[in-house]
Order: structure tokens, then sequence, then C-alpha cells
């Protein structure tokens, strides 16, 4: 692997990470070193990063506020 490719990958520790757990990324980026842009989008999906993903994860965790408030409701009647 390219010096530059590992410091950029040293630099973000997840993606780092990422790499380590998908070995397919080392000989990726060996032999194209452009498909950097396509490694972190892929980390990113992994990871839950994207907008859609936060978007579903901030409305489960609305969803279990309102559960809540309805428990502490029907416990005060």
């Amino acid at each position: 692997m390219r010096q530059e490719i590992y410091q950029r990958l040293q630099q973000r520790e997840e993606l780092l990470r990422f790499v380590r757990l998908h070995p397919i990324w080392y000989r990726t980026l060996a032999r194209d070193p452009n498909a950097f842009a396509e490694l972190e989008k892929q980390a990113n999906y992994f990871y839950g990063k994207t907008v859609p993903q936060r978007i579903g994860q901030f409305g489960e965790q609305l969803s279990m506020v309102n559960m809540l408030i309805q428990m502490a409701r029907a416990m005060r009647d």
C-alpha cells in the first residue's frame, strides 16, 4: 500500500478499522488510490453515518421518547 494512503488511513482511525475489517480494501487501494472516496462512502454506510440512516436513528429515538411519555402519563392516571 502506498505510504500516503496509509497515512490518510492512520489519520482517521475509523477508516483504518474499516479496512482491517474488510481486507479487500487493502488490495483495492493498492491498485487504485483514487478509490479512497469510495472507501469513505462504504465506511460511512457501514458505520451508519449516511443522512438516511441518521434520520432513521433520530426517528427511532423520537418514537422511544414518545413511548416513555405515554407510559408516564398512563402511570400518572
